[in-house]
């Protein structure tokens, strides 16, 4: 159990509620807004009134930016009250406003909200989309405490998703501009999220560095808000370090500071770090007792409801945007027929008394309207496909929530178990690995099928960042270590002979290559090896995995990449295969510009290389 800081993004003006008279200028509304940006949860209601009361004089003196203002406040007041799907409503609704303003004055704002909101509904993947456009919203506008705020934020998401090389370079780059620029702010969330990229790494001491210096400042300021994350984070290291006594010390502290609080959220978090300290300790009993606690908060907080309301949000917001530039469109093309059809009245004046000019508009008018009869029909006909088609959309979304969630409650429990197998016979264990491994196989087929059916390829908006590709490929071969150890197969990395960085989409080279590394895995026989290389050419990057398995024969390979297409070659010891993974992968490579090939021969293994443009 991992605790993030998200730094909100505020601006903070000193401003005294005070105004004499009864007007009340735009200045006066930006103040007060920025004020009720410091309020706290405890002051919800307030926020709730100003909002309003913003949104009802700004109506009065025909300020523009006073929707922005409200709606955001208003998206504000319902997280307070743990709403996310209103409080992600009224953020996209603020997202809409400012972007017609046309001056990005407070598009990151809104981006950086909604990155937020969807944390916490726990859709980390959606957040980390939304803080990389709004960091690229600051830095067009050299906002430096907004570009180290979203660079802040970038780098706990990085850490919540398992990225901790990526979320230091961010974190870092952060720091950096806080110090450059000599920003007015409190650094030690920063240093926060830095002692978590150290925890994921497992450099257990670094991190306990951070985490201290945050707990003795904020123990001093009696800053119970922040207390709250510096103990938990205390205690999980110390968890991870076997210190017990000092563990279960923080871990008690954070739970009453979570209490004292009030905060469902913060209580949830807080018996998750209960179970992994009772698990730790061997006692499974008490671990089940907090996975229980925790998984009734949870379900309360972010109930199926909620996620699909959500999901309607944001298919209901595209839609809306992609209206508004068919209807910028349309204008621009009406301006274009009344253009030609003033030309076309000026000609026929000129050419009134010429009986041919006046058969021929006749003609003209005709065709037009058999034309504009046919347009009316395609723009029915798209319509109705682009709603059948976002009713396709919501329900694989929520096909995909509902079946996922079995699949991931077998394989924790079968972890839990299978951390202490000492008391189990060997058709137990054997048994319990099946359990484990037929989870695995389900989810798998569902994310495939699901990946394949919703063509996520031609629709996925390319999220560019320099990847150093050495530790990228360390970092997704340690996510297969345990698995190939169940197979007793050894897996050997060849780095490049240096740094090697490759401008590129993190999410699906990252697939690319953990499709490859488990496709290996799977048609290796027990005891054999592995090998993962890189190397690196002038114009490409090239990333190789070849294993000592079963090979494919000549008349297979050419049908290695076609969908559903299964080859005779199966799996060593009965893993389970869709025939889908080497299709997504032909898929995601192609979508980088790049290409992949294979190389096999039966009973003498076979070698796949992926070749990447820079």
């Amino acid at each position: 159990m991992r605790s993030l800081i998200l730094i909100l993004s505020v601006l903070f003006l000193p401003f005294i509620f005070q105004k004499t008279y009864a007007q009340y200028d735009t200045t006066y509304l930006k103040k007060l807004y920025d004020r009720v940006l410091d309020f706290n949860s405890s002051k919800s209601d307030s926020v709730l009134y100003y909002a309003r009361f913003i949104e009802e004089q700004a109506k009065k003196l025909g300020f523009d930016k006073g929707a922005v203002l409200s709606l955001r406040l208003k998206g504000i007041h319902q997280e307070f009250r743990e709403e996310y799907d209103s409080a992600i409503n009224y953020y996209y609704q603020s997202l809409e406003q400012s972007r017609l303003l046309k001056t990005n004055e407070y598009e990151s704002s809104a981006l950086g909200d909604l990155a937020m909101a969807y944390n916490s509904i726990n859709q980390p993947q959606k957040a980390r989309d939304f803080f990389i456009e709004a960091l690229r919203v600051s830095r067009e506008r050299k906002e430096m405490m907004s570009i180290f705020t979203n660079g802040s934020n970038l780098g706990a998401i990085y850490n919540r998703l398992g990225y901790p090389d990526s979320a230091l370079l961010f974190l870092e780059q952060a720091e950096e501009v806080a110090k450059k620029h000599n920003l007015s702010i409190d650094i030690h969330s920063l240093y926060n999220n830095i002692g978590n990229a150290w925890f994921h790494k497992q450099e257990w001491d670094k991190a306990l560095h951070f985490f201290k210096i945050n707990y003795d400042h904020n123990l001093s300021y009696g800053d119970d808000e922040m207390l709250w994350y510096d103990c938990l984070n205390l205690g999980d290291v110390f968890t991870e370090k076997k210190v017990f006594d000092s563990a279960r010390k923080y871990i008690d502290r954070s739970f009453d500071l979570a209490k004292s609080l009030g905060s469902k959220r913060k209580e949830a978090d807080t018996h998750l770090l209960y179970a992994k300290f009772f698990a730790a300790k061997g006692d499974y009993k008490y671990a089940y007792r907090h996975v229980e606690s925790w998984r009734n908060l949870d379900t309360v907080l972010v109930s199926q409801h909620t996620l699909q309301t959500v999901a309607r949000l944001q298919e209901k917001f595209n839609l809306k945007q992609q209206e508004q530039l068919n209807s910028m469109l349309g204008l621009k093309i009406d301006r274009q027929r009344l253009e030609k059809r003033n030309i076309l009245l000026l000609a026929l004046g000129i050419a009134a008394l010429a009986v041919s000019a006046f058969v021929s508009l006749l003609l003209i008018r005709r065709k037009n309207t058999l034309l504009k009869k046919q347009n009316e029909l395609i723009q029915k006909q798209n319509n109705k496909l682009a709603q059948l088609n976002a009713e396709k959309n919501s329900l694989i979304s929520v096909v995909s929530h509902d079946l996922n969630g079995p699949f991931t409650s077998v394989k924790m429990w079968s972890q839990i178990l299978l951390s202490d197998v000492s008391n189990l016979t060997a058709d137990q264990k054997k048994a319990l690995y099946r359990i484990q491994s037929s989870a695995d196989n389900g989810e798998l087929l569902i994310r495939d099928i699901l990946y394949i059916e919703k063509e996520e390829i031609k629709h996925h908006a390319l999220n560019l960042e320099e990847l150093d590709v050495n530790a990228f490929l360390e970092d997704v071969i340690q996510m297969y270590k345990l698995r190939a150890q169940q197979k007793e197969i050894s897996i050997h990395y060849q780095p490049g002979e240096k740094s090697v960085l490759l401008m590129s989409d993190r999410h699906i080279v990252s697939r690319i290559c953990e499709n490859l590394l488990s496709n290996a895995i799977k048609f290796t026989p027990r005891g054999r090896n592995v090998w993962v290389s890189l190397a690196d050419m002038p114009d490409s990057v090239h990333i190789k995995v070849e294993d000592e398995g079963v090979g494919i024969v000549a008349e297979d390979i050419p049908y290695l990449f076609s969908k559903y297409r299964k080859i005779s070659s199966m799996p060593t010891e009965g893993e389970y295969s869709t025939g889908l993974g080497l299709s997504i992968v032909k898929r995601l490579v192609e979508e980088l510009n790049g290409s992949v090939n294979c190389k096999s021969e039966p009973g003498k293994g076979s070698l796949f290389t992926v070749i990447l443009q820079k």
